[in-house]
């Protein structure tokens, strides 16, 4: 009896509802877990930790008080070290940007190709990650900088992103790289290099 009821409900208009407001409720719920999980995400040492492109305990022994102090004086500087790097694309994903920092270094990378048949190529695989509109990990620039960068498809060369990544840098360095200096992050981990000296 139940299930002859079950399939005369499914057939209605009304059990049809039902259904969809179940199913909804479970598509929801399985919503909320995910962004739950995310919503543990922090900025502390630990977590950096996870991240280093060694192991970690081996990386914190090799960083020292100094390299870490020095990337508070340039954005640059943190940008030349691997530790770095590492420490603030960490940050970055708290901040869930870090298709910022990907970009510059894929443009890094990108300068150092030699074959002009691979030039091309990765020219136009970073235009479709980063730069074109709704790009998955499209990156924030100004109309103007975006459509110069796509004309460059056009001929890719060597410089074709240098306008898009100086964009991209000046927004790191004077809005992420501040913040990632004053993070708990950042803190954490000049305070573990200082005790290991101690």
């Amino acid at each position: 009896m139940w299930n002859s009821l079950a399939c005369s409900l499914s057939d209605h208009p009304v059990g049809k509802d039902l259904q969809a407001m179940r199913t909804g409720q479970r598509q929801n719920k399985g919503m909320r877990t995910r962004l739950g999980c995310l919503s543990h995400k922090s900025d502390s040492c630990s977590d950096f930790t996870a991240i280093l492109p060694d192991k970690p305990n081996r990386a914190l022994k090799r960083l020292s008080t100094e390299e870490a102090t020095r990337w508070a004086d340039s954005f640059d500087v943190l940008l030349s070290h691997k530790y770095g790097v590492a420490a603030f694309r960490a940050f970055l994903k708290t901040e869930f940007s870090e298709e910022n920092l990907e970009f510059w270094l894929a443009c890094e990378e990108f300068k150092k190709t030699r074959s002009t048949a691979k030039l091309v190529s990765k020219a136009h695989r970073i235009f479709e990650e980063f730069v074109d509109v709704q790009a998955p990990r499209e990156v924030n620039i100004d109309f103007q900088t975006r459509e110069a960068t796509r004309k460059n498809m056009q001929e890719p060369s060597l410089t074709c992103f240098d306008q898009a990544q100086g964009k991209v840098h000046s927004l790191m360095e004077k809005d992420s790289y501040p913040r990632f200096l004053r993070s708990k992050m950042y803190l954490d981990l000049l305070s573990q290099s200082q005790r290991r000296l101690s």
